[in-house]
């Protein structure tokens, strides 16, 4: 029996401590994933490696003492996540790596989606405040101002994907989006186009800015002026980038390369592009932003600017958990690199 006591006490020490789901799966020699899917009975684990993982589990004590983890350092385990919309890919892959990242926390989501209605957004974030121990907040319709009174009140929260110009004081996690636009621009440049179309996000906002700003440089750097009249302006949507570009391609000299602010309008751009008969790429190259999922299925499939999507929610998640234990930060404002990946929808200018 002494035996069993102390066997009791050895399990229930090394439970008392925050071991998470990244030690597990260290100690066990497989990936996170794994781990994931032996905690939630899925079945395409092998039962070696299940049997193996099982084991690791029950001698850290990891499932049976989770909660009491979270409730014996004074605080709720909740997580508020506040995103506009929850199915377009864009936010899905974000919510993705912030998901994963908090569960190997042992925190959990209070997922929050707003319709991009700024009522519902404020209401929203106001109940979290209390009810949880910190927040993500996706494209925040709250001004810098408002979202700087919630930091006053000791609310801790990240925002990720800024939508306007924040206060240096509020955390943030984005993209480079500058970089990745000069990546794009470099790309149609040196494949021999001059006249190249600039399909923006939305007047004022953060990306919108940064990708124009990129856009001009890059151009100004090949010793070409930007004509405002290869500018066009859409909201983030597969229509409205195909309208603006069925205008852009109507110009009595029209482009002969697109740079759309995202995929869904870089796809309109194509869809505008075939209805007069024209081909991507051999009479129009096409870039767009994001390199989310409807990148490779489209017909060319899309060379675009890679965001860490997922990644990004990772970071925030990893920035919110310092804020929360007050951890001294080296910056609260974290950038990612941006990638272009080359596929289809680029080619070398061809003589009209």
């Amino acid at each position: 029996m002494f035996r069993n006591m102390l066997q009791w006490d050895a399990v229930t020490q090394r439970a008392l401590q925050r071991t998470t789901i990244r030690e597990i799966a260290d100690q066990a020699g497989v990936s996170i994933a794994t781990v994931s899917r032996v905690l939630n009975g899925r079945g395409d684990v092998s039962d070696e490696t299940r049997d193996l993982v099982s084991r690791v589990i029950r001698e850290n004590g990891y499932t049976a003492n989770r909660n009491a983890r979270g409730l014996s350092a004074g605080r709720t385990g909740l997580v508020g996540v506040v995103v506009p919309l929850v199915f377009p890919a864009y936010f899905a892959y974000i919510l993705a790596g912030a998901a994963e990242a908090l569960f190997e926390r042992d925190l959990q989501i209070v997922l929050s989606p707003t319709g991009n209605e700024y009522a519902r957004e404020v209401s929203v974030f106001n109940r979290l405040h209390g009810v949880t121990d910190g927040s993500l907040i996706i494209l925040p319709e709250e001004s810098s101002e408002e979202l700087e009174r919630h930091l006053d009140n000791g609310f801790r929260f990240v925002v990720i994907d800024p939508l306007m110009q924040l206060d240096e004081r509020i955390p943030s996690v984005s993209a480079a989006n500058t970089s990745g636009a000069d990546q794009a621009m470099r790309h149609l440049l040196q494949l021999g186009h001059r006249r190249i179309a600039h399909i923006t996000g939305p007047k004022g906002w953060l990306a919108t800015e940064d990708r124009r700003r990129g856009y001009r440089a890059a151009l100004a750097a090949a010793g070409t002026l930007p004509d405002p009249g290869l500018e066009a302006e859409a909201i983030p949507e597969i229509d409205s980038g195909r309208d603006a570009a069925t205008a852009l391609l109507a110009l009595p000299d029209p482009p002969t390369a697109i740079f759309a602010f995202n995929d869904n309008i870089a796809i309109g751009a194509v869809q505008a592009a075939r209805a007069r008969g024209l081909r991507v790429p051999d009479d129009l190259s096409v870039v767009g932003f994001d390199d989310v999922e409807h990148a490779t299925v489209v017909t060319p499939a899309l060379t675009t600017v890679r965001q860490p999507l997922a990644e990004m929610g990772r970071t925030a998640v990893s920035l919110l958990s310092r804020l929360m234990e007050r951890q001294s930060l080296e910056t609260l404002h974290v950038e990612l690199a941006t990638r272009l990946v080359v596929r289809d929808s680029t080619a070398p200018l061809r003589n009209r």
